[in-house]
């Protein structure tokens, strides 16, 4: 693809006409910078957000945030708003980890309070939380209570002492969905489910000591609690093999169901069904159940975070002021009411890799963000900033109030072992003051920063495009990966 199809919009905003591909229903937009641009095109998943436009229903436009990257499907990054009435559902427009997301843990602590800690915080979340491919949590559920927690997401963990109250109140849909069911769920979902409630996992999932190394907008950060040097730490994982199989079940179902709608599509992995039907119906309450299952994931860890804590420093975990900033997620379908050329319109809005971020004033965010807008929390890869940012009124009106996700990846998993065969990633880790560790030296190799892109450029195309505000910037202090 030549730059010349791409029409510029504005400096962080670039349109892929209709036409691109020949069944596009609407046009595409990309954010990014000319810099971000060049990886987009050499990774070609430009052309997943041309095909993503071929859907049913889909609304305004195909959209692609700065991290975008090839995925299933959908693009990782990607976000597509579908019609309830004419629209469709597409699990690999959701994403095989559904509600992979992110949560950060505050706390009244500064860097300077836990020098010497460092290392020993790291082992003590290591041995608590447990990670890795296949890892098994320390709960041994029923099947009983595993129904109990996919109806119940983090309100069913911290109804069982895995939590505080004031949580569900700084949880995206204060932690669960309504309409999950998990009868729709096969066999399998639930037995990979089963072991491994309250596990970090492997890939990019991670738990991260960080501090605040910067603050940009002041008054926000008193908002949401952020000063310099602040100690906090960053919760990265989703559904672990629960969702992932949910995934695989119904893009099976949905395949030769798309040709009994009539659905035709320029590529499989989009397969879908109309939100209305019978299949559409079963997906989102299966997808919804593993979507809680995830926020109760995230809320057993911070559980397990508080109580390393406690033990580290010899205080109680509320005398650490160790509260939840926000948890929110990025891969998932919402049903969510927007302003579409004018007038309201509920749509059920796929976010691939995408956070949401709505702006100031909606009724949808906690009453102590209306006047600074919903936090958003970007992660980087491991060793580099986060973000924390808000959301924007122009977010609203641009992209459905979505924002990035992440860093996004410029390398793939066996690419990034190839270029660091023979280092001592662990060691060069220290070297940057970042105790690290992991359950194999396969992740790190595979998380390396350079096998993603620049959190600082990514940050700066979507506050560029002002689908959202910097707030602050975390470095890491200490990391455990899966």
């Amino acid at each position: 693809m030549e730059k010349g199809v791409l029409k510029r919009l504005d400096e962080y905003s670039f349109l892929l006409p209709k036409g691109f591909v020949p069944c596009m229903r609407v046009p595409g937009v990309i954010f990014a910078t000319e810099k971000l641009l060049e990886h987009i095109i050499k990774d070609e998943a430009f052309r997943q957000v041309a095909n993503a436009a071929c859907l049913p229903g889909i609304v305004k436009y195909s959209l692609a945030m700065p991290d975008i990257h090839w995925g299933y499907g959908l693009p990782i990054g990607g976000v597509v708003a579908e019609s309830v009435e004419k629209g469709v559902i597409s699990p690999g427009g959701v994403g095989s980890d559904i509600n992979c997301g992110v949560r950060l843990i505050k706390t009244s602590l500064t860097k300077k309070d836990i020098e010497g800690k460092i290392e020993q915080l790291v082992n003590l979340l290591y041995t608590n939380v447990p990670c890795g491919v296949g890892s098994e949590g320390k709960l041994r559920l029923s099947q009983k209570e595993l129904r109990e927690v996919l109806v119940g997401g983090s309100q069913w963990a911290v109804r069982n002492g895995f939590g505080w109250a004031e949580d569900i109140e700084f949880t995206e849909e204060k932690g669960k969905m309504d309409f999950a069911d998990p009868e729709n769920l096969s066999k399998r979902a639930l037995e990979r489910g089963l072991p491994q409630l309250g596990t970090l996992g492997a890939g990019n999932h991670f738990l991260e000591i960080q501090t605040v190394e910067r603050v940009f907008d002041k008054n926000a950060a008193k908002i949401l609690g952020l000063f310099e040097g602040q100690v906090t730490v960053m919760v990265h994982t989703g559904s672990r093999g629960l969702g992932f199989q949910v995934c695989e079940d119904y893009m099976k179902e949905f395949i030769p169901a798309m040709t009994r709608y009539g659905i035709n599509l320029p590529d499989k992995q989009l397969a879908c069904a109309p939100i209305s039907s019978p299949e559409g119906k079963r997906y989102l309450g299966a997808m919804a159940s593993a979507a809680n299952y995830a926020w109760a994931n995230r809320q057993m860890i911070t559980h397990w975070v508080r109580e390393s804590f406690e033990r580290a420093l010899e205080t109680p975990a509320e005398k650490l002021d160790m509260h939840i900033l926000y948890d929110v997620a990025h891969n998932i379908a919402k049903f969510e009411t927007h302003i579409v050329d004018g007038k309201k319109m509920k749509l059920l809005v796929h976010r691939k890799g995408a956070t949401r971020a709505f702006g100031p004033g909606s009724k949808e965010i906690p009453e102590k963000f209306q006047k600074a807008g919903q936090p958003v929390i970007i992660p980087g890869d491991m060793g580099t900033a986060s973000y924390i940012l808000v959301g924007t009124e122009t977010a609203m009106q641009r992209s459905f109030g979505s924002t990035c996700h992440g860093a996004g990846r410029v390398m793939s998993r066996h690419a990034a072992i190839r270029k660091t065969k023979g280092k001592d990633i662990v060691s060069e880790m220290g070297k940057r003051g970042i105790y690290v560790r992991a359950k194999s030296r396969r992740t790190l190799a595979e998380e390396v920063p350079e096998a993603y892109k620049d959190i600082d450029e990514i940050v700066e195309a979507v506050c560029g495009a002002n689908l959202s505000k910097k707030v602050a910037r975390l470095v890491p202090l200490g990391v455990v990966k899966g």
